[in-house]
């Protein structure tokens, strides 16, 4: 009988002592290991808006839809933005034709002040020979004389007034044409900027958009998610952090039919949200009076990139799926 309770007590007392140390030891997995149930699928989505604005003329996709970068998405109605590029071609060519015609007064000021300049100059060689010549001719056909110099002097001036006020209408020309060709150049950007395009690869989110909607400049109208842009979040306990670095191997197992992919640690956020303690209506602290003896543990995003040349084929990823995130920590360094 000794024997035989000494035996159960051993059995007992091994089985109990097992208990505890496999206890311990899932609790400990539980709360140090570094891995969480907790890691969500994250992409980059682009919210395409138009650079003018108009009615939807044509929607060239459909919701899910892949796209390249560049593929038509929609268009705007672009006969006002047509008849913008005819009226800037028109001024464009009103202006041309002002520099020219600016251009041809400058010649001819040139050339009015060449002849005013000679003109000048003969007078002017006139009334010197003639006071040169004193008592042989009357003292009025000299003052005569010198009255026409002046005048064909003054008209020589008057000539080469004309001519910078023509050299400064032809600079006012040129900038004419210089603003209109800017205005062309605009209104040409604007009718490219009726069709919408894709600016990068992904796929077309819950579209919305409909032909004859009206489209703002600004205003996103559809949802594009980045194809080359997912990446997970994997919101570990506090408790874990002290494990993790970046750089650190990371087994992920996609809730969507178990699929198993690998990535690798790129980034720990640095702060979140305190929800007890918000900031007053003076900015300063909110301290909440009362404290709760249970606390959980805060959970931190830690950023994760996908190894995509490890990526099982046919893996389909949607931003929001749910995983699990298992790191294989490295030491810490």
């Amino acid at each position: 009988m000794k024997a035989a309770s000494l035996l159960r007590f051993l059995v007992t007392a091994t089985v109990v002592v097992l208990a505890v140390l496999l206890g311990h030891a899932l609790w400990k997995h539980y709360l140090y290991a570094p891995w969480t149930r907790d890691g969500r699928v994250r992409a980059e989505v682009v919210r395409v808006a138009p650079d003018v604005s108009g009615l939807v003329d044509r929607v060239a996709v459909v919701d899910n839809q892949f796209v390249h970068k560049g593929d038509l998405l929609l268009v705007i109605d672009q006969a006002r933005f047509r008849n913008a590029v005819a009226q800037a071609e028109a001024n464009l060519a009103a202006a041309e034709a002002g520099a020219r015609a600016a251009g041809a007064n400058i010649a001819a000021a040139v050339a009015s002040a060449k002849a005013r300049q000679a003109q000048y100059r003969m007078y002017a060689e006139q009334a010197q020979r003639r006071e040169q010549m004193g008592d042989v001719i009357s003292r009025e056909a000299r003052s005569d004389a010198a009255a026409t110099a002046s005048a064909a002097r003054a008209s020589w001036q008057q000539a080469q007034a004309g001519g910078s006020q023509a050299n400064a209408a032809r600079e006012q020309a040129a900038a004419a044409v210089e603003q209109a060709q800017v205005a062309l150049d605009r209104a040409q950007l604007d009718l490219e900027r009726t069709e919408v395009r894709a600016p990068v690869d992904g796929y077309v989110t819950n579209l919305a958009v409909r032909v004859g909607d009206y489209a703002a400049t600004g205003t996103p109208r559809l949802a594009l998610i980045d194809a080359h842009s997912y990446y997970l979040y994997g919101y570990f306990e506090e408790t874990k952090l002290p494990q993790l670095r970046v750089g650190d191997p990371v087994d992920v197992r996609l809730m969507a039919g178990g699929v198993h992919l690998k990535g690798t640690i790129t980034g720990i956020a640095h702060g979140i949200t305190d929800r007890d303690n918000p900031a007053g209506g003076d900015l300063l602290a909110d301290v909440n009076p009362t404290f709760n003896w249970v606390r959980l543990a805060q959970r931190v995003p830690v950023r994760i990139a996908i190894d995509t040349s490890k990526m099982p084929p046919g893996t389909m990823l949607a931003a929001g799926m749910t995983a699990t995130v298992e790191v294989h920590p490295r030491g810490v360094r």
